[in-house]
């Protein structure tokens, strides 16, 4: 009989491993990445193009490039785009980022040539149609205008500006008046610089049969394509200058509450104690049972929220702890983080309290990329970061093996208070 008075044992995990994708090299050079997972007749074709924000001749530029690609084409409207991947049960995702352009298709492995074949044209032959342009920029201009009212929004375009400067793209405080800049001729230019073979990469994810990869090379590797002569797309460098004022306030009279960001610059991914300082800032606000939930939600009740977190970018990473709360409660809150950052400095993290964590991001990673569709974003991840192939093994491995003394370490070099800026977005107190 099975006693369920006992709960089972609980036991670490021994080690993390990720899929390696089959890479392939197509006949026009374009690298294309195979995961062959899952029995669901279901597969994700990804097409990431360099470049991105950080390459762009004004703001937005980029997004709406990538946005416009479902508009219209040489071969079909945007209404006949929409409803033949309607009617084959594909999806279309457009991201943008600062290097990249990713466009995603999700479609049945049985309809994968069918919805290859319009992915292809959205690719190769976008018009940029200036009526369907004129819809999409003035939508989103309009819930730029509604988002840049909210506190949480200000506090957070500004923190970028505090750290970065004004003249880094991001730092760069986007205004409604870039919206009416954007011109089927903006998009156009973008377009020709960066979308091309020789700056495409491929990934293609799920139940991948041979068909589809023959698919994928008729499409999109057999020649060259995009502007002829093309080179692939180098991201510029932008001086970093962060604010000299500890604090910025951005007044907003009628605010009911204010939003505060703290951030600070720290190591890369690619640092030695980047796994170390992984640890110790979820430890810090990272899950919901770190130290600043447990004082300032907890404990003090001044905020129902806060997290702390690395954000990382291709030429700086940082620390952002953001929050929102009760405007009288913003100097006790901003008080109690600089506590809690003190005691990791200057106290040994408890055995049992470290083990949890560790625990907590070990399942985390496992969880996270389960599955062929997250474990292509996994690869993704690391390719645009510039990141070795055994980058999220190696800090599986290091997560697991961190001491308390080495944590403390890690505090004392890189979460001090006095290297944080502070923003605050709400009514003066």
């Amino acid at each position: 009989m099975l006693d369920r008075t006992t709960p089972p044992a609980i036991r670490p995990m021994e080690g993390f491993t990720l899929a390696v994708p089959e890479r392939r090299s197509l006949r026009n050079g374009v690298l294309l990445n195979v995961l062959r997972m899952g029995d669901e007749d279901v597969v994700r074709f990804d097409v990431l193009m360099r470049g991105g924000q950080w390459c762009q001749e004004q703001p937005l530029q980029a997004i709406f490039t990538n946005r416009m690609l479902r508009e219209g084409t040489r071969g079909y409207t945007s209404a006949q785009i929409a409803e033949r991947l309607d009617f084959y049960g594909a999806w279309l995702d457009l991201s943008s980022s600062v290097n990249c352009n990713i466009v995603t298709l999700y479609t049945l492995g049985k309809y994968f040539e069918r919805s290859a074949e319009i992915l292809a044209s959205l690719l190769k032959e976008p018009v940029f149609p200036d009526d369907e342009l004129s819809v999409v920029v003035n939508t989103n201009k309009r819930q730029f205008l509604v988002n840049a009212q909210r506190v949480e929004s200000i506090a957070r375009q500004w923190m970028a500006r505090s750290l970065f400067g004004e003249g880094h793209p991001l730092g760069y405080l986007k205004e409604a008046a870039d919206y009416d800049r954007i011109t089927p001729d903006a998009l156009r230019r973008f377009y020709e610089a960066h979308y091309h073979s020789s700056n495409c990469t491929l990934y293609v994810s799920g139940k991948v049969s041979e068909d589809t990869l023959r698919c994928i090379e008729r499409h999109f590797g057999d020649t060259p394509w995009g502007r002829e002569g093309a080179a692939p797309s180098v991201l510029p460098v932008f001086p970093i200058r962060p604010a000299t004022e500890k604090r910025r306030l951005i007044e907003k009279p009628d605010a009911l509450q204010s939003a505060v960001r703290l951030g600070s610059f720290t190591i890369g991914q690619l640092h030695p104690d980047y796994a170390r300082m992984k640890v110790l800032t979820t430890l810090f606000g990272g899950y919901f049972g770190s130290r600043l939930m447990s004082n300032i939600r907890e404990e003090k009740g001044y905020t129902y929220g806060i997290a702390a977190g690395m954000v990382h970018y291709p030429d700086a990473g940082m620390v952002i702890i953001g929050c929102e709360a009760a405007n009288e409660y913003v100097d006790p809150l901003v008080r109690e983080v600089y506590h809690e950052m003190d005691r990791l400095c200057e106290e040994l993290v408890p055995s049992d309290e470290l083990e949890m964590v560790k625990n907590y991001l070990m399942g985390d990673l496992c969880r996270t990329y389960e599955s062929a569709f997250s474990v292509s974003d996994a690869w993704i991840m690391q390719d645009t970061a510039g990141l070795p192939d055994d980058f999220l093994e190696r800090t599986a491995a290091a997560i697991c093996t961190i001491r308390p003394e080495e944590l403390q370490q890690t505090a004392r070099n890189y979460l001090r208070k006095e290297n944080f800026l502070e923003v605050v977005a709400g009514k003066k107190v």
